[in-house]
C-alpha cells in the first residue's frame, strides 16, 4: 500500500494562495486516481479534488475555478494549487489514492493544516 506524506500548508490571508504537495512512497503511475480531501473542525472529511491516471480532474463545487490538482508520475507526487483562498477553506488537507476497482484508502496520513484568516 502506498504511503503518502502531505506538506505545504500554512497560515494565509483571504485571497492568498498556497500549493500543497503529496509525496508517495512508490510509483503512482499505475494508481487510478489521486485525490485531495479536507476536514474542517466539527465537519466530515470531504473530497476536494481528484485526478485520474488519464489526467481527467474532478472538483468539488466549492473550489471550482480556484483550486487546481495535478500529478507528476515521474516524481511520485500530487499537488494542489489553491488560489483565492477563503476562510471557509480552513481545514486539514489530506492526500489519498484509489486503485482500480477499489475505494479510497482507509490509511490516512498526518495531513497538512491550512488556515485562512479573514
Amino acid at each position: 500500500q502506498v504511503q503518502l506524506v502531505e506538506s505545504g500548508g500554512g497560515l494565509v490571508q483571504a485571497g492568498g494562495s498556497l500549493r500543497l504537495s503529496c509525496a508517495a512512497s512508490r510509483s503512482i503511475e499505475s494508481i487510478n486516481a489521486m485525490g485531495w480531501f479536507r476536514q474542517a473542525p466539527g465537519k466530515q472529511r470531504e473530497l476536494v479534488a481528484s485526478i485520474m491516471d488519464s489526467g481527467a480532474t474532478i472538483y468539488a463545487d466549492s473550489v471550482k475555478g480556484r483550486f487546481t490538482i495535478s500529478r507528476d508520475n515521474a516524481k511520485n507526487a500530487v499537488y494542489l494549487q489553491m488560489n483565492s483562498l477563503k476562510p471557509e477553506d480552513t481545514a486539514v488537507y489530506y492526500c489519498n489514492a484509489r486503485s482500480y476497482g477499489s475505494a479510497w484508502s482507509s490509511n490516512w496520513g498526518q495531513g497538512t493544516q491550512v488556515t485562512v484568516s479573514s
